[in-house]
């Protein structure tokens, strides 16, 4: 059935509520809205739902302008009503899509960023299901974006953390992600001196790779089963730095210069556990946590290290015991995922926005 010229006029002046208002005035817009046209229908049946979120909103208003009627709105994960939308990036280095969720809660004042690289074989809906960060972007309000790697750059849409190429400031595939860093920072009211960058496992590494590569862009940086900047310079010598083997690094290239978290599962078997300790090459230890059981019997223990560069910066690390190469506390809706690990991206977050780029611009 066809919508009159006023339902979707009503439709149109919600959508705007939304974008003005909020959801409140919009909601009830749509209400009367349904009601109005829904009484004029010779065939009425159960009026459908009213958007409830910014996503439901702009798919009930496309609804409209397609097929001319309102539908029921797509579900949205109730704990992650903003939205998440598709993008694209180019320079000389190539192009790239990416993920960016922007939480209902924005309000156009400035918010941190969080850029997360996924790793190998995932993608952006992967991840973000999987480390549930849009969640905590909604309830911490803060912006989330999701590079996503070309399977025609690598076959496994690994980042190529172990090319000489990529792992250069201003070029490569940290050229991509630095200008992906930066459209975002650009579209929206992103706080400058909260701008930090996580990943796993091959995103983690090249985490690492932005951390030190462009310390004047992001303050901070949290690698989960990650290498560190430098282990590698061809595939052959990353396969080896990933058992354990000893890495590549040109020390001169990795001065510490900011905070970095790092998590690592000491059964992990795709990244060799001494990794995590490549990563914080550096720094010096602050204090220890002795193992202790976490308060959830069903968490695993873990032993954190907290630690102090010479330069001040600081850092934690994280051993999780029995873990193996998944994300600490994550969905299982994502790939990588162990759910008894503590809470990586709770942690992440926290250590983030205590640590906030000093005198940034």
């Amino acid at each position: 059935m066809k919508m009159n010229e006023d339902f979707l006029k009503s439709m149109k002046d919600a959508f705007e509520l939304l974008q003005t208002k909020g959801p409140k005035e919009a909601t009830e817009a749509v209400q009367r809205a349904l009601a109005g046209g829904m009484a004029k229908a010779a065939n009425t049946q159960t009026p459908p739902a009213s958007p409830h979120s910014a996503l439901d909103w702009v798919q009930a208003w496309d609804n409209v302008r397609t097929h001319g009627a309102a539908s029921t709105p797509h579900t949205v994960d109730a704990d992650s009503p903003g939205t998440f939308s598709t993008h694209s990036f180019s320079n000389s280095a190539g192009q790239r899509q990416y993920k960016l969720y922007v939480p209902a809660v924005y309000q156009n004042k400035p918010v941190p960023l969080i850029v997360m690289l996924h790793g190998c074989t995932q993608n952006a809906d992967d991840f973000a299901a999987g480390t549930r960060m849009n969640e905590m972007a909604e309830r911490h309000g803060f912006i989330v974006v999701y590079p996503n790697q070309s399977q025609t750059a690598n076959h496994s849409t690994c980042w190529n953390w172990f090319n000489p190429a990529d792992q250069q400031r201003d070029h490569g595939e940290p050229s991509l992600i630095a200008g992906i860093t930066r459209d975002v920072m650009a579209r929206y009211c992103i706080d400058p001196a909260r701008v930090y960058v996580a990943g796993l496992s091959a995103g983690g590494a090249m985490a690492d790779i932005m951390l030190k590569t462009s310390p004047d862009l992001y303050a901070a940086a949290g690698v989960h089963s990650g290498l560190a900047y430098g282990s590698a310079k061809d595939l052959p010598s990353a396969l080896a730095a990933m058992k354990g083997g000893k890495g590549q690094r040109n020390r001169s290239n990795v001065a510490t210069q900011r905070p970095l978290i790092v998590f690592q599962g000491d059964a992990d078997k795709t990244v060799h556990p001494s990794n995590a300790a490549a990563l914080l090459q550096g720094f010096e230890v602050d204090a220890t946590t002795a193992r202790t059981a976490n308060a959830a019997s069903s968490q695993r223990n873990s032993t954190v290290q907290r630690l102090r560069a010479p330069n001040g910066a600081e850092a934690e690390s994280w051993s999780i015991h029995g873990a193996g190469h998944a994300w600490a506390g994550g969905n299982q809706r994502g790939s990588y995922t162990d759910p008894a690990g503590p809470d990586a991206s709770a942690e992440m977050l926290r250590f983030f926005l205590a640590h906030p780029m000093p005198h940034a611009a």
